[in-house]
């Protein structure tokens, strides 16, 4: 597995300083994401789990998973959760040519659009992998979109470490404001059926609250 950070540095964060990677610091409220869904296999799971603790969260979608699995996509809406865009098919910016990536961005939105009878509040986007370039970003933003970073990467996508370990990971680096990133994928869902469900207690035992972006 690649190097990746399950803390992002403040020298990142400093460095792409128009991305969104947390919220305020002064009031106990978390910020749980889900990429890459629906997905049958997990996506309903989440949903169960998320609302025995009334907890709001935000989806980052790609958009042939919202074509494939529309009755999922909507229950996402119907139960208060936020939505974003994640491409439609789930593209690295850093490998792709621009007019591609904006392109795939764009189709995605309007399958999220088709898909969703309720007025988007605004217009969030995360890259897949967390990779896009510059100039990619730089047009996103002309389109109205924030970009959606992250705090505390659980690595649930990561098959070389333990359940535990993906729990650590979040448990360890979390505080007031944190953008969480997990991933409602079947690769991800083992890790996924263990760690969400401490992580809503643990936190909610603490008098945080879980809130859509």
């Amino acid at each position: 597995m690649k190097l990746y950070f399950p803390r992002t540095p403040n020298s990142i964060i400093r460095f792409f300083f128009k991305y969104v990677w947390r919220f305020s610091l002064d009031t106990k409220e978390i910020y749980l994401t889900f990429d890459d869904g629906p997905t049958p296999e997990i996506t309903d799971f989440v949903l169960d789990e998320l609302k025995k603790y009334e907890a709001k969260a935000t989806f980052f979608c790609i958009g042939k998973n919202i074509v494939n699995h529309p009755d999922i996509f909507k229950r996402i809406i119907i139960e208060g959760h936020a939505v974003g865009n994640h491409t439609q098919n789930h593209l690295k910016g850093w490998c792709t040519k621009n007019g591609s990536y904006l392109e795939n961005v764009d189709l995605c939105e309007e399958t999220i659009t088709k898909f969703n009878d309720a007025t988007i509040k605004q217009k969030l986007f995360r890259p897949p992998y967390g990779k896009i370039k510059k100039s990619q970003a730089k047009e996103i933003l002309k389109k109205g979109y924030k970009i959606i970073m992250w705090t505390v990467l659980s690595a649930d996508f990561d098959t070389s470490i333990s359940n535990e370990k993906c729990l650590q990971n979040v448990l360890k680096n979390t505080e007031s404001g944190s953008i969480i990133v997990f991933h409602d994928s079947v690769k991800a869902s083992e890790k996924l059926k263990y760690v969400l469900p401490k992580v809503l207690k643990k936190f909610s035992e603490k008098g945080f609250c879980f809130k859509a972006i």
